[in-house]
């Protein structure tokens, strides 16, 4: 059965289950969550706890099982937490975690906490995870996208009774912050528990936020890709200066460009050629956030500005394999970078 993260702890004060299945790639949610499900273990007399984690294709699963089926009559009861990390259980694995689920049904002296990483279509529609599925409680633990971090934040200052000022400078702080911890959620509750520290209960003014919050932002090509096809410039600016300071391949930052004017390329030709725009999507594998994006972008992008962005793309992947056009910036990635923003520019909201 699947559960919002945001009804299990209405959920866990009726009573705990037997079985429960943390997926998601946010590690302090599945702090969170895991240590929640624990204490209420822990309020209802789950008092030992066995920790596994899956290290390798050699991991002993018979270990596992036989913590499962060792608690006697007189024994207190087990919270026994498995880990995987890698998403991936093996043959072995699968076959374990099936007999695992099917033998915590009805047995009210072992929890069994699985906590997994994200989780792809093929891996939600697996053997092992129908049947942790069908036997327990599932949570699947979002991230927090940056639209909504600013309102994480206020919510999560709130708890430690503090708050940001009414009006445009509360807005202000809140962007601010979000702007120095996108993309690096632990190290954002860190810096709000820093607050906590430094300052009392009540109002918080921006120069108070400024002087304290470090800035631990964290980006990925893939949210930079989000960032460019949702037309936002400054974002883009900001998070190339991100990836060149975290040391990632210019090389791989234009890849990961040029694919996505390739997949535009190629959904906007289907669609011109006749072809129903939700189920190409489906076949280039376009999902979620970017599907939406997609949607809004296409109709305005026209083949010919496409032919440019692909023409600007192969500009740049000699470039970073180091070519000179004269053109161009000779530095890699004063190239990406004018590409990138050549790409937020054509995709921006008309």
């Amino acid at each position: 059965m699947q559960i919002a993260a945001a009804r299990l702890p209405e959920q866990l004060q009726k009573g705990v289950r037997s079985l429960y299945t943390l997926h998601g790639d946010e590690p302090l949610l599945q702090q969170e969550m895991a240590d929640l499900i624990r204490q209420s273990a822990r309020e209802q007399g789950y008092t030992e706890r066995q920790v596994f984690t899956v290290a390798g294709a050699h991991f002993d699963w018979g270990e596992v099982q036989a913590a499962a089926a060792s608690m006697s009559l007189f024994a207190d009861k087990l919270i026994l937490d498995l880990r995987i990390p890698t998403g991936k259980p093996g043959k072995e694995g699968s076959i374990a975690l099936q007999q695992l689920a099917e033998s915590v049904v009805g047995n009210d002296a072992v929890l069994l906490l699985v906590s997994l990483p994200g989780l792809d279509k093929t891996s939600k529609s697996s053997g092992w995870f129908t049947a942790l599925e069908a036997s327990g409680a599932t949570v699947q633990l979002e991230p927090v996208s940056r639209a909504d971090l600013p309102a994480w934040i206020a919510q999560r200052l709130g708890q430690q009774q503090q708050r940001v000022l009414e009006g445009e400078e509360g807005q202000r702080s809140l962007q601010f912050f979000a702007d120095r911890v996108e993309g690096n959620l632990l190290a954002a509750h860190q810096e709000i528990q820093k607050l906590g520290l430094l300052y009392a209960p009540g109002e918080l003014s921006f120069e108070q936020i400024e002087r304290a919050v470090l800035n631990v932002a964290r980006y990925d090509v893939f949210k930079l890709g989000e960032a460019v096809l949702a037309g936002q410039h400054l974002r883009v600016q900001r998070m190339m200066d991100g990836l060149q300071a975290e040391g990632v391949s210019e090389v791989l930052v234009n890849y990961t460009l040029s694919e996505d004017i390739r997949s535009l390329k190629r959904v906007k030709d289907a669609v011109a050629g006749g072809r129903a725009l939700p189920q190409v999507l489906r076949e280039q594998r376009v999902w979620g956030r970017k599907e939406r994006l997609y949607e809004r972008i296409l109709p305005n992008l026209t083949p010919a500005a496409l032919d440019r962005l692909l023409q600007s793309a192969h500009h740049v992947d000699g470039i970073v394999k180091g070519m000179k056009l004269p053109t161009w910036p000779t530095d890699n990635w004063q190239a990406v970078l004018r590409l990138a923003l050549m790409m937020s520019k054509a995709c921006s909201p008309r």
